[in-house]
């Protein structure tokens, strides 16, 4: 994708802040960037802490792919976030389903022409007890089913250790380990020429889900959960904060 001059000035001025930062606050390791395609591709990341975003752009920035996140409307709005977030091309979501279609026809014209967007399946920070996937929402699926577009998942680990999922500060000390591993594109070649219908699309964004706990999997060392976490069995609101009651935010496993 051919970012304006404009874009292109942002995003270097960006990298020139965020990059050291990044490198100070903690160490990394990116496995399997080989695997990113020539073209333009959906990025499928676990959200398991309000900074991986940083984790994810940082990694695809320095592979030359300039990173285009779906991201809350509301953040376009946070005077001096804004202008940044317009500037480079981020796609505003609106919580609607006007708005949502809105969001992934903007990403389609990025992906048309060679870029990298961004798409959190979960939709919002994990719910799940353990920093698992859980259940994810089909936007993915269907801009990937809809465009013919390769989906990469692509998992991390360790930043949450920096700053925990709703935490209020930064665990700069000692200095953490972050770790992110791409994989190969998602074989949704089975959905071809299929309706994409609520059926279609809860089946494939499955196989998404699956190819992300697969690789956190491998990088955490442990199993997942035989069953994954879905918000609305446990009466969790699907988008937004969500906090257990008599516990506190910034504690580690206090949020769900």
């Amino acid at each position: 994708m051919k970012e304006s001059a404009k874009s292109k000035a942002t995003f270097v001025f960006i990298a020139g802040v965020v990059r050291p930062l990044m490198n100070l606050m903690m160490a990394k390791t990116w496995e399997g960037t080989e695997k990113l395609p020539a073209g333009g591709f959906i990025a499928a990341p676990n959200h398991c802490t309000e900074i991986d975003p940083l984790v994810v752009g940082h990694m695809l920035y320095n592979q030359k792919r300039a990173p285009h996140f779906l991201a809350k409307a509301g953040l376009f709005k946070v005077p001096g976030l804004g202008p940044l977030l317009r500037a480079t091309k981020q796609v505003p979501v609106e919580r609607s389903t006007a708005g949502a279609n809105r969001s992934l026809q903007v990403a389609q014209e990025i992906v048309a022409e060679g870029g990298a967007i961004i798409i959190y399946p979960e939709g919002t920070l994990t719910r799940d007890p353990g920093l698992w996937p859980m259940k994810g929402h089909t936007g993915a699926a269907r801009l990937a089913l809809e465009g013919n577009i390769p989906v990469v998942p692509i998992a991390h680990w360790g930043a949450h250790e920096v700053f925990p999922r709703y935490g209020k500060r930064f665990h700069l000390f000692p200095r953490k380990h972050s770790r992110v591993v791409v994989g190969d594109p998602v074989d949704l070649s089975a959905f071809a020429g299929r309706p994409l219908d609520k059926a279609t699309l809860a089946e494939a964004t499955e196989l998404i889900m699956d190819a992300i706990t697969a690789l956190l999997a491998g990088l955490r060392g442990e199993e997942p959960p035989a069953q994954r976490w879905d918000p609305a069995k446990q009466q969790q609101a699907k988008h937004g904060r969500f906090i257990e009651r008599g516990q506190q935010p910034g504690a580690g496993t206090e949020a769900q």
